[in-house]
């Protein structure tokens, strides 16, 4: 074959370019290596220096353009707070949605549990999670998404907002959520927030129920007094709110014109005693025949009725007691033999079971 010098000259160039590449780039990375480890100390306090201008400017950035405010705080575990926002959700939402703003106002005095009832998707949820990531962000030196904040000095954010079921490790969502919840009340204190969502669903309405109720008022006569928010379900919960001298209950406001419901998104003091369920079932798509017979069902069920019937069964059978003993407060069992008693007896028993 025909080749030349000057060829082979570039034949060897090129085979060995790429060997050398490679020592021309470990000899530059050796020698940067070298730069940072003779200027390690300058370069650590520069890089912290830059790290806190970033974070400062992009926090002052945010609540210029967010509106944010600077909040004020107290020692006298107060929480008032103006026109709240959640700062993530209100940045997700359409640009033809406005984020409607709540009010908060709670303290470890005479508004120190707030009972919250509202539908599903009404906004109790976020609600919550809300005040938790102002009471956050206001105790890391941040302005907060709202109108104007005093904040009580918080040592620790306890919540309860939302269970995960650990099936690996055998655990429920259950025993998840009672785990939470058992931590939360073993390491309370009396400068301790505690956002509570649903707490009990995860079992049995009576069992969840109960356990519910132990807990607020296991909150409400603690010698700490933790402020406390609980979203919740169990419009039961309503009435002990009454009976606690330091709870209140409040609620998300709803427009029902009884075929359409509007969520309006407001916390407002009183309380809501339907939870809309099937309207948010119809919402997410489910067959007309199923929502239909949902309220059939639920006509049948409603809190009402079956009040009713118990009620009714429990006067027959508080009737029917009195006539038993009656009959034996009449009996002179002193003039009767043990046959003429246990002949009496049975006809008492016979005509009990008749009744």
């Amino acid at each position: 074959r025909f080749f030349t010098e000057e060829l082979k000259d570039y034949e060897n160039k090129i085979l060995s370019a790429e060997e050398k590449m490679i020592q021309i780039e470990l000899k530059i990375l050796n020698d940067l290596i070298e730069l940072i480890i003779e200027n390690m100390k300058s370069i650590s306090i520069n890089a912290k220096i830059i790290a806190k201008l970033d974070i400062a400017s992009s926090l002052s950035i945010i609540s210029r353009d967010r509106n944010y405010c600077r909040p004020n705080f107290n020692d006298k575990g107060k929480i008032n707070i103006k026109d709240s926002r959640h700062p993530v959700i209100e940045q997700l939402m359409d640009l033809d949605d406005d984020f409607i703003p709540n009010n908060v106002s709670i303290n470890n005095q005479d508004k120190q549990i707030s009972i919250i009832t509202g539908p599903n998707m009404s906004g109790k949820s976020t609600y919550l999670r809300q005040i938790g990531i102002i009471i956050i962000m206001a105790q890391s030196g941040c302005y907060v998404p709202c109108t104007s904040a005093e904040i009580a000095i918080v040592d620790r954010v306890f919540t309860r907002v939302g269970a995960s079921d650990n099936l690996v490790g055998g655990e429920s969502t259950f025993l998840v959520e009672m785990n939470e919840a058992a931590n939360i009340l073993n390491n309370l204190s009396d400068r301790s927030l505690i956002l509570l969502d649903e707490i009990g669903r995860g079992t049995s309405t009576y069992d969840g129920l109960a356990i519910a109720w132990a807990i607020t008022e296991h909150l409400h006569n603690s010698k700490y007094s933790p402020i406390t928010l609980f979203a919740t379900h169990y419009h039961e919960l309503i009435d002990l709110a009454d009976k606690l001298e330091h709870a209140n209950n409040y609620c998300v406001l709803v427009e029902d014109d009884g075929e359409d419901v509007v969520f309006l998104r407001k916390i407002n003091k009183g309380w809501i005693d339907k939870s809309y369920g099937i309207h948010v079932a119809k919402m997410a798509g489910l067959p007309s025949a199923v929502i239909n017979r949902s309220y059939e069902i639920l006509s049948k069920l409603s809190k009402e009725t079956i009040s009713i019937n118990v009620n009714n069964e429990m006067e027959k059978e508080i009737d029917h007691s009195n006539d038993i003993i009656n009959n034996l407060r009449d009996l002179d069992v002193s003039k009767m033999t043990p046959l003429e008693a246990l002949i009496k007896l049975s006809e008492i028993i016979e005509e009990a079971n008749e009744k």
